[in-house]
Order: structure tokens, then C-alpha cells, then sequence
């Protein structure tokens, strides 16, 4: 059993009780004391900036040519607060209330209060930094509705939300730079996690552009780098999205918790071609205003223009009046799986269903659509040559957010003392499904309010202890151990290259363990991946060597860490016997066919452990809910 270090009592007063507790580093020595932070996106840029300000060295990496790169611009579509500034019954209990049923109660209640409460200063703080959010025409902010919610809580900056933060961001760490506060470490990818004396105490990171591999101490590391969703190649995510910076830490001792736990985007556009390297992610604010529909009779193969309303079947809201369009992110895809499997798909192919602006856009006009959405409709017309103004737009689910990650506690820490965790890359807030507009959310709570004050509070007993040597036992092996697989992988006689296994691994993944999963079909699966993982180190080859820029030895390292993760995800998944969230299990689903969760064997965290040999462990974390009570969800 897992102790997540909550503090004990009421959980609605626990962060503020422990903000209160924290011990705290003096500002001549925080100049002594080292911080390595993996990541630049809204939680490591965060992070990074509000340790340099604090006066900590911080060392921050990033495998971008700069850190306005990293993938969080890619969620556009707003971030929530507890605000309450309209009259909508909106609340900070309603906040906590739909993230712990949005997360279909399997993530910490206590970190949820966290995230609901310092929600309302995230708002303030970016806005402070240059975030150009959205106002009504008083000069109010303006917010609008997002899945899984009957209010309006989500700030936005048109459909740039994700963008515009991660601008305000970057400029906040170079600031630091500029300062002298922080080093920034641009085209280095880390590679393997240093543990000595029990601690996590640097990283080793290869150069993406000399080969260079090197080590960098620091009194503590924190992993900022996003989630693993693209595991399944065709994803929402950038194409250089990856899970090798927590994977490594995983193998070095940090538990990786609720793998099997990803979120399948409804509004993302359809695969249309074999050859294509990924999706493209349509925001979920288009849902405020779009409606979802399906020709009724399956096999109509009319221009939606064409078919009448009669014979148009809106099935988020005929089957969830309650919520429509906005029901959470899980049951919209597995409507939309269930309407293209039962063949009322649309499109060239199929397998997609119609996202419809005309009754909008008849109602508000084409400017004010304009004004929400422009460049949403913009992205879509290039990516399909459509116009969305005069047809419906097309779109099905795609593998997007991961729930799962690197287990931390209440601190953000891992189980490798010193390791901590923000952003995605951590598993504790969004539960089995992640709520619309949380994502931006959760990555700014950890960046700004919640790290600069955890890992402070572990420094505060090693002050005056020296940073770890690159000479040392642990450093030695650890540099060894990386150079080692790298030549592995350069001299291997292969003939497929790294992608051609990726995109196998993908295809097991979302015929075996996607939207819906089955027993049969999981182990079916794993025991694909597993064959798949002896291929790739028989068959791959990279060309190219490993002393200079080498995107093939990238990508080869990259597949060999999503081989290994994809293994303990399908496992994962086959060992929950229950249906809660995005993790649906055929054999566990109501009458209604809903998800069947099981609360009397399955109400915890599976935080699974990795040994050398490759066993997996699995240890749990026991969660309970004092604020808002076990409930079957219902959107209806």
C-alpha cells in the first residue's frame, strides 16, 4: 500500500494546512542549492521560472530548438477556474465535484481540492504575464462551457488558449535566463535518471545536434514532460512526443501509475490515409457550438446537405439531454465508435461523424463564429480542403491525453526521493477521464504554486551537501549504461527503420487496448507487443551514426521506451476488471451500456514497479472520498 502523505482531517482545508507546513530554504542559500528541470511546457517553464525567481540554480531542459515549442500550445481550447464570476451556479464544491465524477472517482479528492483552489490565482497570474485572455464587451474576462459541465468556467484567448499560455510562459523563464537564474539546455534529450544514496541527483542527456551524452547533477529533478499518448502513432500529439524521459525514471525506481488510463479525443479529425503520421486535434470548445450527427439509416452515402433533418440522428443529445453536445470526453467517443461501428460512420472512409455549424451559425452569424473559432475553422479547412462554414466538419476519436504517469504523492514527489513530477507527466488529478479545459489547469497549478513549494520543502535538509560528481559510482554507470544502448541501437543490423515498428505498435494498441477493451483482445495484445519488442531489437536499423543530429537514433530510442511501456499499459488493463472512464471493459458495463465500475475491489491507484529482469509489480494506492461520495455517473 502507497502513502500519499495527505494530510490527515478535512481534505477541503489539507492544502492550506500544508502550505502552512512546508519548511522553507533561506535566500542566501537557495543560491547553493541545484534543480533540474526536464521539460519547458506550461508546468516545467512554470516551474523552472518560479524556482530561478525564488533564487535557486536551475538547470532546464528541453529537447526543442526553444521552449515555446513543447506541446502545450497544442491545447487550445481554455483553461478552467473556480472563479464563479457568472451567475451560473458555478462554485469551487461544483469544481471539485465535476473533476472527481469527470474522473469517474479514480483520482485523489485531496489534489483536486488543490487544483480546484489555486485555480482562481492561475487566472490572475497569467494574465499578469501577458496572457491576452478573452473579455466581454464590459472588459470582463469572458468563459465559456466545456465537456462533462453545466457551467461556464473556461477562459479562453479565441483558439489559441494553449499557444498564448505557452508564450507567456517562455518569456517568464527567459527571463530568468536573462537573470542568470537559469541555464537553458536547448536540443538535449534526457536519456536516463542518476539515483545515488537512495535520491534522485541528476540526469544523463544526449545532445541532439554534437551526440554528446553528459551528466548534470542536481540536488533535486523534476519531470515535466508531458504524457505518452502517442504511443499509439496516430495521436494528437506532436510527432516528437514521447514517454522516454519517465519511462527511464521508471526503470530507475519511480512507480508508473494507471497506465492504461488514456483519454480518446471525440473531436479529433479521422485517419483518411495508411501513410498518415498522425491526427490532428479539433478543440472540444467547437462543441459549445457544434452539433454531433450521424445520417439514421447507416449506409447513407448523401452529401450532408442532402439529408434532411428528419433523417439526421443527434445522438449525444438524444441519448444525454442533460448534457448534449458537452457530455465528458469518454462517452462522446465511445457514441461516436458505436455509431461508425454500426455503420452510420461518414466520410470517404467511413469512420468519422459530422460536427455541424449551420444551426450556429444561422443563430449567431458568421462573424461572432468567426470571432470564437476562426482559427480552428482555418486549421481544419487546411488539413481537408473543406469548408467548415458551408459543411460539416468530420471527426472521430484519437488517442490524445494520458491520465496515467509517473505515480507522485501529495507533494508531487515520486517514489525516488527528490523526483518530483508536474503536468501530464504525473498521474494524480484527472482520475480514469480527464475534464476539457483541466489539462492547461493542472500543468500552471504544478508549474507556478505547487512545486515551488514542495521541492523547496525537500531541499531544506541537504543545504551545504555537495552535488553529486560525474565522477561517481552512480554517474559512471549511468553514462555507460546510455552509451551502451545508443551503440546498440547505431550498430544493429537491421533492415526496418524505427518507425515501420511504431506504427505495428500502434495499430496492436488500438485494435487491442483503444476506446473499448475486451479480455480476449488484451491478451491477444500483449502478447503482440511482446513479439513486436524481439523483432525490433532483431530488425531495426538506424542510419546514420550516433557523433552528430541523427533523428533515426531519436525516434529508434523513442520506439524501444513505447515497446516496453505499451507491455505494462495492456497488462495494466487486463489486470483492472472493472469499467471506469476511459478504461472500458466490455465485460464491466451496465444495462445501459455504461461504464461498471467496481468500487469494492477496484476504488485505488495500480502504481506498478518494473524490476531489472522486467517483472511488474503491481502496489496500490487506496483512495476515498469525503467531499464528494461514490456515485454512478450519470449525464442524462
Amino acid at each position: 500500500m502507497l502513502d500519499a502523505h495527505v494530510p490527515s482531517g478535512n481534505p477541503a482545508t489539507a492544502w492550506a494546512r500544508r502550505t502552512s507546513e512546508y519548511r522553507l530554504v533561506s535566500p542566501a542559500n537557495r543560491r547553493r542549492m541545484t534543480v533540474v528541470v526536464v521539460g519547458t511546457g506550461l508546468a516545467g517553464a512554470g516551474a523552472a521560472a518560479a524556482l530561478g525567481e525564488l533564487g535557486y540554480r536551475v538547470e532546464c531542459f528541453t529537447f526543442h530548438d526553444a521552449p515555446r515549442r513543447a506541446h502545450s500550445v497544442a491545447a487550445q481550447g481554455g483553461i478552467n477556474a473556480a472563479r464563479a464570476r457568472k451567475v451560473d451556479g458555478d462554485s469551487l464544491a461544483r469544481f471539485i465535484s465535476d473533476t472527481v465524477k469527470g474522473g469517474d472517482f479514480r483520482g485523489r479528492e485531496a489534489d483536486v481540492v488543490r487544483l480546484a483552489t489555486e485555480s482562481v490565482r492561475v487566472i490572475d497570474h497569467l494574465q499578469a504575464i501577458g496572457a491576452p485572455f478573452a473579455r466581454e464587451y464590459g472588459g470582463q474576462l469572458a468563459t465559456r462551457s466545456f465537456g462533462g459541465v453545466q457551467v461556464s468556467r473556461t477562459y479562453y484567448t479565441r483558439g489559441q488558449t494553449g499557444q498564448q499560455l505557452q508564450v507567456a510562459a517562455s518569456q517568464a523563464l527567459l527571463r530568468q535566463v536573462a537573470r542568470g537564474t537559469v541555464t537553458l539546455h536547448t536540443r538535449t534529450e534526457m536519456l536516463d535518471l542518476v539515483v545515488a544514496d537512495g535520491r534522485a541527483q541528476g540526469i544523463v542527456t544526449r545532445d541532439l545536434v554534437t551526440g554528446e551524452i553528459g551528466f548534470t547533477p542536481g540536488h533535486a529533478v523534476v519531470l515535466a514532460t508531458g504524457g505518452y499518448g502517442s504511443v499509439y502513432f496516430h495521436s494528437t500529439l506532436a510527432m516528437n512526443s514521447n514517454a522516454t524521459a519517465t519511462w527511464r525514471a521508471h526503470r530507475r525506481g519511480a512507480l508508473f501509475a494507471s497506465p492504461s488510463f488514456v483519454q480518446f479525443h471525440p473531436t479529433a479529425l479521422p485517419v483518411s490515409s495508411h501513410w498518415q503520421s498522425k491526427t490532428t486535434l479539433m478543440s472540444e470548445s467547437l462543441r459549445n457550438d457544434g452539433r454531433i450527427w450521424v445520417p439514421a439509416t447507416p449506409g447513407d452515402t448523401r452529401a450532408p446537405g442532402d439529408i434532411p433533418e428528419a433523417e439526421r440522428d443527434y445522438y449525444l443529445e438524444r441519448r444525454y439531454p442533460a448534457f448534449g453536445n458537452l457530455t465528458p470526453r469518454d462517452i462522446a467517443s465511445r457514441a461516436a465508435r458505436d455509431e461508425i461501428e454500426a455503420g452510420r460512420g461518414v466520410g470517404p472512409l467511413r469512420n468519422s461523424v459530422y460536427l455541424d455549424f449551420r444551426d450556429a451559425l444561422a443563430r449567431l452569424g458568421r462573424d461572432t463564429i468567426t470571432e470564437r473559432y476562426g482559427n480552428l475553422f482555418e486549421m481544419y479547412r487546411d488539413a481537408t480542403g473543406e469548408d467548415p462554414y458551408a459543411v460539416p466538419m468530420r471527426i472521430a476519436p484519437g488517442a490524445h491525453f494520458t491520465m496515467g504517469g509517473l505515480w507522485s504523492d501529495y507533494d508531487q514527489m515520486t517514489t525516488v526521493p527528490g523526483l518530483f513530477v508536474g503536468g501530464e507527466a504525473g498521474n494524480n488529478y484527472h482520475g480514469a477521464n480527464r475534464l476539457g479545459a483541466n489539462s492547461l489547469l493542472s500543468a500552471c497549478v504544478d508549474g507556478w504554486f505547487t512545486l515551488p513549494l514542495s521541492v523547496p520543502h525537500y531541499l531544506a535538509p541537504l543545504v551545504g551537501h555537495p552535488l553529486l560528481g560525474a565522477d561517481s559510482p552512480e554517474a559512471t554507470e549511468s553514462l555507460a549504461w546510455v552509451r551502451r544502448r545508443t551503440e546498440r541501437l547505431v550498430d544493429n543490423d537491421g533492415v526496418a527503420r524505427p518507425v515501420a515498428f511504431h506504427r505495428r505498435l500502434g495499430e496492436i494498441l488500438y485494435r487491442g487496448c483503444g476506446v473499448s477493451r475486451s479480455e480476449a483482445g488484451l491478451r491477444r495484445a500483449l502478447d503482440d507487443v511482446r513479439a513486436l519488442r524481439e523483432e525490433f531489437w532483431r530488425d531495426v536499423r538506424v542510419a546514420g551514426p550516433a557523433d552528430r543530429l541523427n533523428q533515426e537514433l531519436e525516434r529508434a530510442g523513442r520506439v524501444a521506451d513505447f515497446l516496453e511501456l505499451a507491455e505494462l499499459m495492456v497488462l495494466d488493463a487486463l489486470d483492472r476488471t472493472e469499467s471506469c472512464g476511459a478504461h472500458f471493459r466490455e465485460e464491466h458495463a451496465l444495462a445501459d451500456g455504461e461504464a461498471a465500475r467496481d468500487d469494492e475491489h477496484w476504488c485505488n491507484v495500480s502504481a506498478w514497479e518494473t524490476t531489472p529482469e522486467g517483472r511488474h509489480v503491481r502496489h496500490l494506492e487506496e483512495l476515498s472520498f469525503a467531499l464528494v461520495p461514490l456515485a454512478v455517473r450519470n449525464y442524462r
